[in-house]
């Protein structure tokens, strides 16, 4: 098993990572009757394709002795009503003023591109990914 989740009341619910034991709360965004006082379900979802590509990434880079130390992932997520969902989520990945050859540039974008998150979302979920390379 992955995780346990409790529900909290107040539309808060704890999450238990089980094999680390590490710990987190979601809260319904302000936007649907919550608090916003944490992450929510759909915010976790769009946070997760940013933790994914930089993950892989990492792999990708870690194994070609690449280092994309600092490299950094900002997400906007926009949502649709009726059904309520995640229409959009955008990412742009910045990368350190470090010298990357163009080859690897096309690699790690590929990368981040096919990572499982980004595979496993619907394709009506539509994922605009910028790369910004400081160098």
């Amino acid at each position: 098993m992955t995780s346990e989740v409790t529900y909290l009341g107040d539309l808060r619910a704890e999450s238990v990572h089980l094999s680390s034991g590490a710990k987190f709360v979601t809260d319904a965004p302000v936007d649907n009757h919550g608090r916003g006082e944490a992450f929510s379900p759909t915010d976790l979802v769009a946070t997760a394709l940013a933790n994914c590509m930089l993950t892989v990434m990492g792999i990708g880079a870690q194994g070609r002795g690449i280092d994309m130390d600092g490299t950094h992932v900002t997400i906007n997520k926009i949502m649709a009503a009726n059904p309520r969902r995640i229409s959009r989520i955008e990412a742009t990945v910045t990368f350190p003023d470090k010298p990357f050859t163009d080859e690897q540039k096309k690699v790690l974008e590929h990368i981040a591109l096919t990572c499982p998150v980004a595979q496993s979302l619907h394709p009506d979920l539509e994922q605009a990914i910028t790369f910004v390379w400081q160098s």
